[in-house]
C-alpha cells in the first residue's frame, strides 16, 4: 500500500489595484496565500471555496487554474487557483492575525517560498497550466 498525501487548494485573490491577498499566519511569522487542505471526498473547487472563506471570510468563484504543485518530499499535491471574490468581509480567525493586499512588487520578506514562486507563474504564459515539482522546504517550525 502506498504513501497518503494530502491535497490542497489555494486561492490568488487581487483587489481592484491588482494587490495580492495575503494571510499572516498565527503559528508562526509568514505570509501565505489563502487556501488548505482538502477533506476525504470533498470536491477541490468546494474545498477551494470552504478554504479561502474560513481563512478570510471571503466568498469566491475559482476562474482559472494557473498550476499544480508536486512536493514529493512532503506527500503533498497543491493547485493554485486565480479566484474572484463575490461576497464578504476580511475577518480575522483562529489561523490568520492579520490579512492584507500587497502590491506584487512589494509582497512582504516572510512571505511562505513555495507560494511567492505561485504568485510568479500566475504572470506567465496564461494560455498553459503549470505543472511543477517544488523541491523548497516548506515546514513553518
Amino acid at each position: 500500500m502506498g504513501k497518503s498525501f494530502s491535497i490542497g487548494v489555494f486561492g490568488l485573490i487581487f483587489n481592484i489595484e491588482d494587490h495580492v491577498l495575503l494571510c499572516h499566519r498565527r503559528d508562526c511569522d509568514m505570509w501565505n496565500l489563502p487556501g488548505g487542505g482538502l477533506a476525504a471526498g470533498e470536491h477541490i473547487l468546494d474545498g477551494l471555496k470552504r478554504e479561502i472563506f474560513e481563512e478570510t471570510g471571503l466568498q469566491i468563484e475559482a476562474n482559472k487554474l494557473v498550476g499544480i504543485y508536486d512536493k514529493p518530499q512532503e506527500n503533498d499535491i497543491a493547485f493554485l487557483f486565480i479566484c474572484n471574490v463575490i461576497r464578504g468581509e476580511i475577518k480575522l480567525n483562529d489561523e490568520a492575525d492579520k490579512i492584507e493586499y500587497f502590491p506584487i512588487n512589494n509582497l512582504p520578506h516572510n512571505t511562505i517560498p513555495n507560494h511567492l514562486e505561485r504568485i510568479a507563474d500566475a504572470f506567465q504564459d496564461y494560455k498553459k497550466v503549470i505543472i511543477k515539482k517544488q523541491t523548497r522546504n516548506c515546514q513553518f517550525i
